[in-house]
Parts: structure tokens; sequence; C-alpha cells
């Protein structure tokens, strides 16, 4: 019993050694960095792929003046129900204020038998009379510079503060050509038609807090009238100045440039050099809003919303 309980020790001990140097063989030494290896590799792919719950989405701008799906950015029936909020209230209640004087005195500074006339030769630069310009200019900067300031000093008034602010000081930036050369004072009321728009967008907030639907028949008539023809005109206006126009302002504004500067053989081509560049920043905006709006509408349609959507806009 002695010796076979010693033989057992004795090849006990043998196989731990052998074990031992199974772990200490170099085929055992490459396998097992080789799986330290795969381990660390899949480690580093779950370090960098961060849970679905916390990846964020693109906000849209669109989103900031529709109803909008936060899943699949389709549009929804209706528009955005407005809770009271004094700051965003008053600062709205100064661009509606603030914005009629502005478009009433751009309309005053055309000629509107040429720009009416579908048979007339002359060009839009020719149907600009500028007979209210100063008056017209200091209303416009006024109106940018406060609220500028405004935005800055409250940006809980807007939805987008920073866009707001970019787009003000570009536009600020923009007037300052028309002031020191004439000929192009033309493109100021040009671009600034689109405040039209602009009044109309806020409008469609201020008019229908309540986010009804504007195709809905089951409203008191002066209500529903109201806001049909606010959003009829809202999109009649969007399409013809901000897809149309500005294309067609920065054609005149690439053919004006390159003579002025065949003309003076200085690149720069004052002053259509800064305001081509300028005019291409607001036309890339446009586009990047109307393609947002079009791809919204587009997932809504494609997703079977498009009925309710259509009832809603």
């Amino acid at each position: 019993m002695r010796r076979r309980s010693g033989g057992n020790e004795t090849n006990a001990t043998i196989d731990v050694s052998n074990s031992n140097n199974n772990v200490h063989s170099p085929l055992k030494k490459l396998q097992n960095a080789v799986q330290r290896r795969r381990q660390n590799i899949l480690s580093r792919k779950r370090s960098f792929s961060a849970p679905a719950r916390l990846s964020r989405k693109r906000h849209l701008l669109v989103e900031d003046h529709y109803r909008v799906d936060p899943e699949d950015k389709t549009l929804l029936p209706g528009l955005p129900v407005i809770d009271d909020d004094w700051a965003r209230d008053l600062h709205d209640f100064f661009n509606l204020v603030s914005l009629v004087p502005v478009v009433v005195l751009n309309v005053m500074n055309w000629n509107w038998d040429i720009l009416l006339d579908p048979y007339s030769k002359k060009t839009m630069q020719q149907a600009w009379t500028g007979e209210w310009f100063i008056l017209f200019y200091g209303i416009v900067m006024g109106y940018f510079v406060a609220d500028l300031v405004w935005v800055f000093a409250a940006p809980q008034c807007v939805k987008s503060p920073s866009v707001i602010i970019q787009h003000h000081v570009a536009t600020i930036i923009y007037l300052l050509l028309p002031y020191q050369y004439a000929q192009a004072r033309w493109l100021m009321g040009a671009c600034l038609s689109v405040e039209i728009n602009t009044w109309l967008l806020i409008a469609r907030r201020v008019f229908n807090k309540q986010g009804f639907p504007p195709w809905v028949i089951d409203m008191p008539p002066f209500f529903s009238i109201r806001i049909k023809l606010i959003s009829i005109f809202f999109y009649i206006t969007w399409i013809s100045i901000r897809c149309l126009l500005y294309p067609l302002i920065m054609k005149v504004l690439w053919t004006s440039w390159l003579n002025e500067w065949e003309k003076t053989g200085h690149i720069l081509g004052l002053p259509y050099g800064p305001a081509l560049v300028l005019h291409s920043i607001f036309c890339v905006l446009n586009f990047k809003w109307t393609f947002d709006l079009f791809m919204s509408k587009y997932r809504a349609w494609k997703s079977g919303k498009a009925a309710k959507v259509d009832k809603g806009l």
C-alpha cells in the first residue's frame, strides 16, 4: 500500500511538472499571447461602440417650426403647440411690428410697372428707384442691430440663438456694401424681400399657438381663414423668394462680378466680389432649410404618414 501510494504521488508530481512545462513552453506562450490580443481587440471594439440610447441625432432647424417625429424625422400633423413664454412672445411681437416698415419701405423703392410687366426688357437693377433708400437703410440696419443685441442678451427668446446671431452678423456685413456702393443698392432691396417670408413664419406661430392643422375645417371661420392664408402665403413666398429669386440674384451677381473683374483687373471686384461670397452663404442656408423640409415630407410619405401630414400643412 505504501509503495502504491508512493507511486501515485510520484505520478502526480510528474503530471504537475509536465503541466508547468506546458505552460512555459513556446507554443503555449504563443497561444496565450494570441488569446490576450484577441480579448484586447474585442474590448476596444466594445468601448468605441456607444449604446443606442446614447446616440445623438442631428437637430434640424425645421424642428423649431414644425412638429417632427424625433425618431424618423417625419413631419407630423399640425404645428408645434406654443406654451406661454414671456421672453419669446415679446421678441415675436417686436419682429412682427419691426418687419412691417422694412417690407413697406422696400416695396416703395421699386418701379412696379417694370417688375410686373412680363414683356419689359429692363433688368432688375433698372427697376430699383431708391427714392426712399436712406430711410429704408436706417430702419433695416437699426432692426438687425437691435435684434442681434436682443438675441445675444436673451438667447432664450429664440430656439436657435447661434443660427440667428450668425445670420444677423453676416447680414450686417452684407448691408455695408449698398451703403458704400450705389450700384449695389438694388441688391439690398431684392435680398430683403425675404423678410416677407420671415414675417409669415413668425405669424404662423403667433396666431396659431394651439398648433391646429391649417386645413382642419371644423374651426371658427375667422380663425380658420387667417391661419390658412398665412400658411398659403408662407409657402408661396418660401418657394418664390428663397428657392427662385435668391438663385436668380446669384446669377446676376456672378455676371456682374466677371464684368467688374475684366474692367478693373482686380479679382475682388468691389462690390460684387464680397457680395457674391456672402450671397452664396445665404443661398446655401436656404437650400439646407428647404432640403430638410422636403426630406421630412418625403420620409412622412414613405412611412405612410403623408395623408396626415398633408392635412397638417
